[in-house]
C-alpha cells in the first residue's frame, strides 16, 4: 500500500465525476484523508442531472486506500464554503492539499453559438461556475491550508497556458473560463510562496470522463470503440493519470518548483514516472498540438 500520503488531509472541491472523482481516488490511494465535495448526492441531484455521487467518490477513496469523506456544498454558497472549511479545522486540524475542480458548465455551453448568439444567462452562470466558486473556496480555505508549511494548491482547467493563449477554446464563455483559471493559480502563487505554499494550475489531457465515454456511447473497457468515430481520441486518458500527477505533486518535497505554472498531467508523468491505469503516459497536448491540430492522421506513437 502506498503511504506517501498518510497524515496528509486534502479538499477535492468538485469531486463527485471526472477529473475530481480521479484525484481524489489517487489522493486517497496514497493514503491521504480526502474530503470530496459536489452537489449530486444520492438524495439529490445537481443541475448537471448525472447519476454520480459523492457519496460514492468518498467510498472510492476509501477503497483505494485512504479515508474518504463525502460533504455536500454549492461553492458558490459561501456559508456552505465557510463551514466546510471550519468542520475540517474542527476534524483534522490541518489542510495540506487543495484541488480546485469546480466545474458543472458543460450543460449550459453552446459550441456554436457567437457571444452575441449565446444565451447571456447561461454564460453568466459559466463564469460563475467555473471562477467564482474556486475564488470563494480559496478565500476560506487558504487561511487553514498556510498553518503549516508546505501546502498545495491545485487549479484544475482544460488546457495548458501556451496553448490557450495562441487557441481559440470552442466558445467565447467557455475560453473565457478555462484561461481565467490558469491566471488564479498564478496568482495565488505570488501571494502563497512567502508563506510557504505552492499553487498551480493543471490540465488533463482528452480525458474519458463519465460524460465522455456516454458522448461517444462507450464503456471504459470498450472505449477504442469510440475511434471509428474520432480517431484521436486515441490519445485518451483515464481519471486516475491526472490523478495521479496531483498525488505526485503532493509527496514532493519540492513542490514549489513548479510555483505558478501551469502544467499537464502528461508533462509530469515524464518528471515523476507515474503511468495511466494500462501502463502507457499519454501526452496528449504535444499531441494535440503536433498531430491533431496539425492535421496529420491519428498515430500515438511516441506520445504515449
Amino acid at each position: 500500500m502506498d503511504t506517501t500520503l498518510s497524515g496528509k488531509v486534502a479538499l477535492v472541491a468538485g469531486a463527485t465525476r471526472g477529473a475530481g472523482r480521479g484525484i481524489a481516488v489517487q489522493l486517497g490511494a496514497a493514503g491521504a484523508t480526502v474530503y470530496v465535495t459536489g452537489r449530486t448526492t444520492r438524495e439529490r441531484r445537481s443541475e448537471m442531472n448525472r447519476p454520480e455521487t459523492i457519496e460514492q467518490t468518498a467510498e472510492l477513496v476509501t477503497a483505494a486506500g485512504g479515508r474518504g469523506i463525502a460533504a455536500a456544498v454549492d461553492h458558490l454558497e459561501r456559508d456552505q464554503v465557510k463551514a466546510l472549511v471550519e468542520r475540517i479545522d474542527r476534524e483534522q486540524g490541518r489542510l495540506d492539499v487543495l484541488v480546485n475542480d469546480i466545474w458543472g458548465g458543460e450543460m449550459l455551453a453552446s459550441w456554436t453559438d457567437r457571444l452575441w448568439e449565446h444565451s447571456l444567462d447561461d454564460g453568466l452562470r459559466i463564469l460563475r461556475l467555473a471562477v467564482d466558486t474556486h475564488i470563494i473556496t480559496s478565500h476560506y480555505a487558504l487561511p487553514l491550508l498556510i498553518r503549516q508549511p508546505g501546502g498545495l494548491v491545485v487549479e484544475v482547467t482544460d488546457g495548458t497556458t501556451e496553448y490557450n493563449d495562441s487557441n481559440y477554446r470552442v466558445s467565447f464563455f467557455y475560453d473565457l473560463a478555462k484561461v481565467s483559471v490558469t491566471r488564479l493559480a498564478f496568482s495565488q502563487a505570488k501571494e502563497l510562496a512567502p508563506l510557504g505554499a505552492t499553487a498551480v494550475s493543471l490540465t488533463p489531457g482528452w480525458l474519458r470522463s463519465e460524460l465522455m465515454l456516454e458522448h461517444y456511447g462507450v464503456t471504459e473497457e470498450t472505449w477504442r470503440d469510440a475511434l471509428r468515430r474520432e480517431p484521436h481520441f486515441a490519445i485518451s486518458e483515464t481519471p486516475a493519470f491526472v490523478g495521479r500527477a496531483v498525488a505526485a505533486l503532493a509527496a514532493d518535497p519540492n513542490a514549489a518548483r513548479w510555483n505558478g505554472q501551469s502544467l499537464s498531467s502528461g508533462q509530469l508523468a515524464q518528471v515523476y514516472g507515474f503511468t495511466d491505469v494500462d501502463g502507457s503516459s499519454p501526452d496528449a497536448w504535444r499531441y494535440i498540438v503536433e498531430v491533431q491540430d496539425a492535421g496529420k492522421p491519428a498515430d500515438t506513437t511516441g506520445y504515449r
